[in-house]
């Protein structure tokens, strides 16, 4: 996180207020703030069962979300914590406390699954938090997750199967830590000690038959064997004499039973090596303003009546930050340049030389900082910028070349213009002479290093519009014969036809480089762009192994239930 964000204690981060999801703007000023990836822990769990405490440990803080002392629910809507990474340098952990389920004053259960599929979206690991052992009842009350596959989409065209899309779900979902506050059982099975991942297999297994009982019995189980293939369990004992819970957060740390700090250092150690920063569609690790993006995403899915879609949320996501990455290509391509060229440039190969050389960088920090370009929509449009940059850049070199030759030429020529006002060509021979000046004003102009692109074409207007002077000293000059006078026209003539082919083949010259220069772009976009596709191909291979891994997990679960019915 970087070093000025501090927040002393936790922020509203989606308020649940009358009934309706509302995101609270300075939250996301503050994920916004946060350029490094995020851990995000949610807990979710019925009201008064100590969610809180738990969070606040994992803060480091005694105090922070609220835990109150009565049947009431005080968590309202989402709230979140931003700390330090205590254990992965150069990582945030995003901690987010939901209001107790199943709170009695609020009526409404439909908030509740909302609440509980946010949780789920947005977090790298999801804590269920539930009081006792997992009996049917701890179990009838997680029947949120059974209805994950009513509250998410994982793609904006759901598959028929609810199966595939189930896969779809668990490539992306959080890491599952059910933990078990006021644990009194002995934890054995058939009179050998187990341990609580153990127990939780226990729990989860399913029941034989095919009448409604078993189906209610199995189908909670099911859910959660599917959508979170990662499981984790701790129970924690009480943590003092019920007489001394209501002031919690006020006790000693020596106040607390010994077993259960013990069972606390436990949870938070496992929480802080073993949970990964939140990861995307893509191998895409989310920061503060990803995170950011998801929760207005999500949030604006659910308020305008649709449910919230993890495939949405990426493209809108990459929408956001590939015209980031455009403007930061061009930006740095611009930065680039201001520092390497100096106009003008002796030819035009420099110049498109030190754009080719930039471009390149401009490109690779657009791929660097991209994702999801569908149809390389943003890699053209960052193209098309570089493409109208180096025009400019073009134009701007032949008019600083064009400004610098003009005053050159005005510096050297300007004394000559004088001795003909003067008259001092006005004589016999002094047409020759003039021509002879003429000739040496040209040699020195000509070794002035850096005209630019230009020189050529500024000398040939500039000596075009002294022809009239050239040719009434032609005239006038009384030394030549008529013959003579002639041969010098037709001399001139030739002399001029040369020039302009000259210049008609530097013209096609430029056209050609120009024409190289696009060509050279276009193969640099399509070079790195097949590079960036490798990596992502790569990547998917990694995911679709990973969702066939799933599947077939899925397929085993429920082949299992049907043998078992």
């Amino acid at each position: 996180m970087a070093s000025e964000i501090h927040m002393p204690g936790p922020v509203c981060l989606i308020e649940n207020t009358n009934g309706g999801l509302v995101v609270n703007q300075e939250a996301l000023k503050i994920l916004s703030a946060i350029t490094q990836p995020v851990v995000v822990v949610a807990i979710v769990g019925l009201y008064r069962t100590g969610k809180s405490f738990l969070m606040n440990k994992l803060a480091g803080k005694r105090k922070g979300f609220s835990l109150g002392s009565t049947v009431q629910s005080h968590t309202k809507g989402i709230w979140m914590w931003c700390v330090p990474h205590p254990q992965k340098p150069n990582h945030s952990l995003v901690l987010l406390d939901t209001e107790g389920l199943g709170d009695v004053e609020k009526g409404d259960n439909q908030n509740d699954s909302w609440i509980f599929a946010l949780a789920v979206l947005l977090s790298s690991t999801f804590v269920y938090n539930s009081m006792g052992t997992i009996n049917q009842q701890a179990m009838d009350q997680l029947h949120y997750v059974t209805e994950l596959t009513e509250r998410i989409r994982a793609k904006s065209s759901p598959s028929n199967s609810e199966l595939e899309d189930s896969a779809d779900f668990v490539s992306f979902f959080p890491t599952f830590v059910w933990t078990l506050r006021d644990f009194s059982l002995e934890l054995e099975a058939n009179g050998e000690p187990i341990t609580a991942d153990e127990y939780l297999e226990l729990s989860l297994k399913l029941k034989k038959g095919t009448d409604e009982k078993s189906k209610s019995f199995n189908e909670p189980r099911l859910c959660i064997r599917k959508f979170f293939p990662k499981k984790k369990c701790f129970i924690f004992d009480r943590p003092a004499p019920r007489k001394y819970l209501v002031q919690l957060e006020k006790l000693q740390e020596e106040d607390l039973d010994p077993e259960f700090r013990e069972q606390v250092a436990d949870f938070c150690s496992y929480i802080f090596s073993h949970s990964k920063a939140k990861t995307l569609s893509g191998g895409i690790i989310v920061n503060g303003p990803r995170l950011e993006s998801l929760v207005l995403t999500y949030v604006n899915a659910i308020s305008s009546g649709d449910l919230p879609c993890m495939e949405n949320a990426v493209l809108a996501l990459a929408q956001i930050e590939n015209s980031a990455a455009v403007q930061k290509a061009v930006a740095h391509y611009d930065q680039q340049m201001g520092q390497r060229v100096k106009l003008p440039t002796e030819t035009l190969q420099e110049l498109l030389d030190l754009h080719r050389a930039n471009e390149k960088e401009a490109i690779e920090v657009f791929m660097k900082n991209s994702f999801k370009d569908v149809e390389q929509k943003f890699q053209k449009e960052l193209g098309a910028q570089l493409e109208a940059k180096r025009d400019d850049f073009c134009k701007q070199n032949m008019q600083a070349s064009s400004d610098r030759c003009m005053a050159l030429l005005q510096d050297i020529f300007g004394p000559l213009e004088e001795e003909v006002k003067q008259g001092a060509f006005s004589k016999p021979g002094g047409y020759h002479l003039f021509i002879q000046k003429k000739q040496e004003l040209k040699n020195k102009y000509y070794q002035v290093p850096r005209k630019g692109i230009q020189a050529e074409d500024m000398l040939k207007k500039y000596l075009e519009s002294k022809e009239d002077v050239a040719d009434a000293l032609l005239r006038t000059d009384q030394s030549l014969s008529e013959k003579e006078k002639e041969i010098e026209v037709e001399r001139i003539k030739a002399e001029s036809a040369e020039a302009a082919t000259k210049m008609l083949e530097e013209m096609q010259k430029k056209n050609q480089q120009m024409m190289e220069q696009k060509e050279k772009s276009y193969q640099e976009h399509v070079k790195q762009l097949t590079e960036k596709m490798e990596r992502d191909r790569a990547q998917l291979l990694a995911e679709q192994e990973r969702t066939l891994a799933l599947k077939l997990q899925d397929k085993i679960s429920w082949n299992l239930s049907s043998l078992n019915h």
